[in-house]
């Protein structure tokens, strides 16, 4: 009776050349996601302030009231509040924070002046509006047209 005593396993070179295909791939690779990086954090906070300015816009809606998103000085934080008559603040949601998500995106205006859109019970604006979201891979643009219509653009 033979015995065989095989041993099965990798070898040395077979470990390096792996190490070395997988250098070169993850040398190609993180650039290219360091590089996406930003502009996912800037599509993902245009997205989140489309969100709630159409909430604003169906609460509107669905409440019969006026409903405001009102920016702060700060450049990255907002609220929606519900108006009564007089334009005075009835009540608001909790202050939302476009950074505690997406760290480098800031909100700014035309001209530097803070705009804060008002929906009607009917759905429409209180007139247009584009917001400005910027960070370090570029900015998107959010139109708010006077029908109530929320777009977002990567043209001004």
């Amino acid at each position: 009776m033979l015995l065989h005593n095989k041993q099965s396993g990798f070898t040395l070179i077979e470990m390096i050349i792996v190490v070395a295909i997988l250098s070169i791939c993850a040398g190609i690779a993180i650039p290219t996601y360091l590089d996406w990086l930003p502009k996912s954090r800037l599509n993902g906070a245009a997205r989140q302030l489309m969100g709630d300015l159409m909430l604003a816009r169906m609460q509107a809606v669905t409440q019969n009231n006026k409903f405001r998103v009102f920016f702060f000085d700060n450049k990255h934080e907002y609220q929606i509040q519900r108006l009564d008559d007089d334009d005075n603040i009835d009540e608001w949601t909790q202050t939302k924070d476009i950074q505690s998500e997406y760290s480098d995106v800031t909100i700014s205006f035309e001209d530097d002046l803070i705009m804060n859109p008002i929906f009607s019970p009917k759905g429409t604006a209180s007139n247009q509006k584009t917001i400005k979201l910027t960070n370090s891979s570029g900015s998107k643009y959010i139109k708010i047209a006077l029908t109530g219509r929320v777009k977002i653009d990567d043209t001004q």
